[in-house]
């Protein structure tokens, strides 16, 4: 399994629930505040690699939705001044992994070969036995077995 360095927008739901994914499938998530981050430009340019500039950014951003943004009409630089003015436009979330960086859940989805559907990700318990037996407490006296 990898560890993924995983930029997120603090209370998204969206990136939680991807996170939970990650982590269901095995993966170590370090959460990291994708507003916060001290960004520059040519590290955030990292993460888009050959992708057109208009997927660069994060279409529910207020200033995309509302059209005072258009991304088709900026090239590289002129989108990178822009994210760095405001971090909720950058597409989310960045993500590392083993020294590769990607933008946006589906490219980390298919870097780590998770199914399509979120849904699809096991959220239980990944060892072979049903049901998991509850572990022995140095005081209990339990045998570990489930009741």
């Amino acid at each position: 399994m990898s560890t993924v360095v995983f930029y997120e927008k603090p209370g998204c739901k969206t990136n939680a629930r991807q996170r939970r994914a990650l982590e269901a499938a095995g993966h170590t998530v370090l959460v990291r505040d994708l507003l916060t981050e001290p960004w520059t430009a040519e590290r955030l340019r990292d993460f888009f690699g050959q992708s057109p500039v208009p997927s660069w950014f994060n279409p529910a951003a207020p200033a995309i939705k509302t059209g005072a943004i258009v991304p088709a009409d900026l090239d590289g630089d002129a989108a990178l001044r822009r994210m760095l003015a405001d971090p909720l436009l950058i597409r989310r979330p960045l993500a590392e992994v083993e020294g590769q960086r990607l933008a946006g859940f589906e490219a980390l989805r298919d870097r780590l070969g998770l199914p399509a559907d979120l849904d699809a990700v096991p959220t239980g318990c990944s060892h072979p036995h049903s049901p998991c037996t509850i572990p022995e407490s140095p005081t209990s006296g339990s045998t570990g077995a489930p009741s």
